[in-house]
């Protein structure tokens, strides 16, 4: 009984914390994170069942939180019940959006992977004067090879992070970065 005691306080600090969140206040976001993400991440990988997608989905659930406080309205419910809505609605886009992507354990890539797909063949393909071959050689190998394998090979994130055993996050996040980078070069 203990914990009932417990909850309405701690509801009303989630909802003072969005509050304050509204304004622009991060530490606000810290003491959210710091009450709910184990919690958070238990509910997600639940759904989700793969820690790696219920971490990404708690992270953009709070990025999501933190964006959109001030859309929180009390007068219509409970701070608690909107952070773990807009998670449950993070957790069910990752899976729709893996589901679309599913990956086999032989990835599709490696079944049909010819010499022309490898993406040092393909750099090797590109004349030595190319702006694009020169904006690409900036980055890392690791980078440069995600994006040949999303944009010569037509691998979806999905598909890369399955090949390599990348969390799906992370080959977004790079890709998207490293198209940051040569669209800044290629500028």
């Amino acid at each position: 009984m203990a914990t009932d005691a417990t909850q309405p306080r701690q509801t009303g600090e989630i909802e003072a914390a969005l509050l304050a969140c509204a304004a622009g206040d991060k530490t606000a976001l810290r003491r959210i994170y710091e009450a709910e993400s184990p919690r958070m991440l238990g509910v997600a990988q639940r759904l989700l069942k793969r820690r790696a997608l219920a971490e990404e989905a708690v992270q953009d659930a709070f990025v999501l939180i933190f964006r959109h406080a001030g859309r929180f309205d009390p007068e219509r419910g409970a701070g608690l019940t909107w952070i773990y809505a807009i998670l449950r609605n993070r957790s069910l886009s990752i899976l729709r959006d893996e589901k679309r992507t599913e990956t086999s354990d032989t990835p599709i890539a490696e079944e049909t992977a010819s010499e022309e797909d490898d993406p040092e063949t393909v750099m090797a393909k590109l004349s030595d004067a190319s702006a694009l071959r020169a904006c690409l050689e900036t980055l890392s190998p690791q980078r440069r090879g995600l994006v040949l394998l999303a944009f010569v090979q037509g691998l979806t994130h999905g598909e890369i992070a399955g090949r390599l055993k990348l969390p799906l996050g992370t080959v977004k996040s790079w890709i998207r970065r490293s198209l940051l980078s040569l669209k800044e070069c290629l500028g």
